[in-house]
């Protein structure tokens, strides 16, 4: 590839990056700031359109975007030649860029562990797509929305570490 090609092409993946991770935090933290707190404000009859119709898709633009975020920052750690120095936070190198974007990496692929494996599965219970007892309904709920809440605890400093990287050397 020619320098034009590199730049352009390491842009995109920068943007689609931004954006699927401007998604992916904004749903989760629409879910702990407006959608777990209004719940029990909103009318029995209502609550089919949340857990029916509002949840099941924006679970869906979630998880998808938690994907997409953590392979485009994969792609552009290799792509610009730190990902395993990111990885092993710095430590090998001693680079203060590279222990603040590994610990965004590793607080992100956390993160994305838990939208995939344990919020998702448990959320299709809770919502009913899976179908389950009412107890294990309950249970599910409560799992989902605490890895939720965890997650959300996890996003500040994910995001801290990730800005902070382009200001240290």
């Amino acid at each position: 590839m020619n320098l034009f090609d590199d730049v352009w092409g390491m842009f995109m993946f920068r943007w689609v990056h931004v954006l699927s991770s401007i998604m992916w935090i904004g749903l989760l933290w629409y879910f702990n700031f407006v959608q777990m707190p209004s719940m029990p404000k909103i009318p029995d009859d209502q609550k089919p359109a949340i857990s029916k119709v509002i949840a099941p898709k924006a679970l869906f633009w979630f998880r998808w975007a938690a994907l997409a975020t953590v392979i485009t920052g994969i792609i552009l750690a290799g792509w610009n030649g730190y990902i395993g120095n990111a990885l092993a936070l710095g430590i090998a190198d001693g680079v203060a860029k590279h222990t603040a974007i590994g610990i965004g990496m590793w607080l992100a692929l956390i993160m994305a562990f838990n939208v995939w494996f344990i919020i998702w599965p448990n959320q299709k219970k809770a919502l009913g797509i899976v179908e389950v007892t009412p107890d294990v309904k309950k249970r599910a709920a409560r799992t989902a929305m605490l890895v939720s809440r965890f997650n959300t605890m996890l996003s500040i400093p994910m995001l801290y570490a990730m800005v902070s990287a382009q200001n240290v050397y």
